[in-house]
């Protein structure tokens, strides 16, 4: 028992150390996708993620990222289950992942609109009207692109040092 309990803590330390291939910064337990990590009774890894968005494209990489590195060390049967309840939030990101988003030059998320009970409203309006630039913290901003690179970001552009920055949009 206390074997499969150590076996199973590091298990998930491995997979918490996985980069998230779409912000290579964070790994997936900054992000808040890692969701468990446990050893079943015949030794299987089964570790669960949760995407951030649904039929979110960067799930595949997670999944395969997971897997290779705990069979990478060692683990010989590994299973990567998909959780989808509750649905991931951004205010899942962790405080060091917020931190390694502005430090990249990326502004982290506010907190997410509070969710009701039943079905996820899709909500296609900006979440707040102010995002403070990451590189400087001015509050003086303004958003170029309601889409990013992916669809989880938003492009914006400071008007005081006139840089543009990426922006992790709240859900």
């Amino acid at each position: 028992m206390v074997t499969a309990l150590l076996d199973a803590r590091r298990a998930r330390h491995i997979a918490e150390q996985v980069p998230d291939p779409e912000l290579p910064m964070l790994t997936l337990a900054d992000l808040g996708v890692l969701r468990e990590v446990t050893m079943a009774p015949d030794g299987t890894v089964v570790a669960s993620l949760t995407p951030t968005y649904s039929g979110c494209p960067a799930m595949a990489e997670m999944r395969a990222g997971v897997a290779a590195r705990l069979r990478d060390a060692g683990y010989a049967r590994v299973e990567i289950r998909t959780v989808l309840d509750p649905p991931w939030s951004s205010d899942w990101i962790t405080p060091a992942g917020r931190r390694k988003l502005a430090e990249h030059g990326i502004a982290p998320p506010g907190a997410a609109p509070a969710r009701p009970t039943g079905p996820v409203p899709l909500v296609l309006s900006p979440a707040r009207r102010s995002v403070p630039c990451p590189r400087c913290g001015h509050p003086d901003t303004e958003e170029t692109s309601r889409f990013g690179a992916t669809s989880c970001k938003a492009l914006w552009r400071c008007l005081a040092c006139r840089e543009p920055f990426e922006y992790v949009k709240e859900i």
